[in-house]
């Protein structure tokens, strides 16, 4: 057997949130099968900065218009599709959404739904994501508390 190529993937989304009656919720993505809890990102298309695949991936899997307030930094994994081993890196943002509704999210999704912070971080897939969604919440602590 031929041994695996290796390739780099990018991606960038984020972690919307707001305040609801003096809690913070955030925005996940769901999907029925296989089961999934997670946060919207995507691939840049060609030319788009890091920002700008993050802004639109945002936008179409959850119908909200979003505006980036701080980068929270990234995470990578490997995986492995078509005998290529890929070490892929996904850039997150903070986000605060300005407009749109979750009834125009994308296909690519069964349903999009608000959380409390501590019920997102309890139903959330993958571990690497939690990590920055409690970078998120150690933000929004901070910016809280100099407000």
């Amino acid at each position: 057997m031929a041994p695996l190529r290796n390739a780099r993937a990018t991606s960038a989304g984020g972690v919307v949130h707001r305040s609801e009656r003096e809690r913070a919720e955030i925005l996940l993505v769901h999907r029925r099968s296989p089961l999934l809890w997670a946060l919207p990102k995507g691939t840049p298309d060609s030319g788009e900065s890091i920002e700008e695949t993050a802004l639109r991936e945002t936008r179409e899997e959850t119908g909200i218009e979003v505006e980036i307030e701080s980068p929270l930094g990234s995470i990578s994994y490997f995986f492995v599709r078509d005998r290529i081993r890929f070490h892929k890196a996904v850039h997150f943002f903070l986000m605060r959404p300005v407009g749109g509704s979750i009834d125009q999210h994308d296909h690519e999704f069964d349903e999009v739904r608000w959380f409390q912070l501590e019920e997102a971080l309890e139903i959330m897939s993958y571990p690497t994501e939690r990590e920055v969604v409690q970078r998120a919440a150690r933000l929004l602590d901070r910016q809280e508390a100099r407000a």
